[in-house]
């Protein structure tokens, strides 16, 4: 018998993803410090190429916990300010609080859907920033014409996601554990998924139809470093909602084997008393 492939719904999908990150926002706050190390020289580079400067009023879409909003608001400092929007209400008050406890009172938070951005005040932003967000976005051509509406003319947009999934196996050896143990298919063609704005040219196909001009496209390696895999294991336990979602279907007998094999297979990453789980990351930049 052939399976019938459900047809995507992206409602559904949104009112899942917004659970998903309502559910982890306290673990994605919490393991704050890993991501500063694992992202901290990627959301650099991101900034860099995005010219953000002392002075800028900065858009960080899909901002999560606001790990990458602080930077941008030392960055920009007190002249500038970072308005920080979410899915989420429940990790935007983390962004608040972590933005609070750091002494920065340039950084404001909105609850926001990334597809909804011409809500905001238009040619507002010298630039928008997406870390690791537009994947998540169904729409990806209606999320760059909101950043597009906010900007002013010549502002940027920069975005960072995961490359392919043979680059990224700290991430793409549990997804494909699960997948096969739930049996569950494969994504449908133009779903959003970790990588799927990975593949090359990809990325800069996307922000060329949304008619951004001068687009440049970075690569960058950005290994996920911890102790051991069993530690790696628990930050993805803990932070990838989406996990727990794929595994729904399985008894919990069957849910706990699944996690043991995900840990065994990332155990092919641990090396000299350390983990080391590959993570290769594009950052794309449109200027409007």
């Amino acid at each position: 018998m052939t399976a019938t492939l459900k047809q995507f719904d992206p409602i559904r999908y949104k009112t899942t993803t917004r659970a998903q990150w309502e559910t982890a926002a306290e673990a994605w706050h919490r393991w704050g410090g890993l991501l500063t190390t694992w992202l901290g020289p990627a959301t650099e580079l991101m900034m860099d190429m995005a010219g953000i400067q002392e002075g800028d009023r900065v858009l960080d879409v899909a901002a999560g916990a606001g790990n990458q909003t602080l930077d941008i608001a030392r960055r920009v400092g007190p002249s500038g300010s970072v308005l920080a929007i979410d899915l989420s209400p429940t990790i935007l008050s983390y962004a608040a609080e972590v933005a609070k406890a750091a002494g920065l009172t340039n950084v404001q938070t909105r609850e926001l859907d990334g597809e909804s951005l011409t809500e905001l005040e238009a040619e507002s932003f010298d630039a928008v920033v997406s870390r690791v967000g537009m994947i998540y976005f169904p729409d990806q051509q209606k999320a760059l014409q909101g950043m597009k509406h906010t900007l002013k003319p010549g502002g940027k947009v920069a975005a960072m996601v995961y490359s392919t999934a043979d680059k990224n196996g700290f991430f793409s050896i549990p997804v494909s554990i699960i997948r096969q143990r739930a049996n569950l298919p494969k994504p449908l063609p133009g779903q959003p998924g970790p990588f799927s704005l990975g593949a090359p040219g990809v990325l800069e196909s996307v922000f060329a139809k949304a008619r951004l001009r001068n687009i440049e496209v970075k690569t960058i390696d950005a290994p996920v470093r911890l102790p051991a895999a069993a530690d790696c294991l628990r930050f993805e336990k803990e932070s990838f909602g989406a996990l727990h979602q794929m595994l729904a279907g399985l008894s919990p007998a069957e849910q706990e084997d699944t996690w043991q094999e995900i840990e065994a297979a990332l155990k092919e990453f641990e090396s000299n008393g350390q983990f080391e789980g590959p993570c290769e990351l594009v950052i794309a930049v449109g200027t409007k």
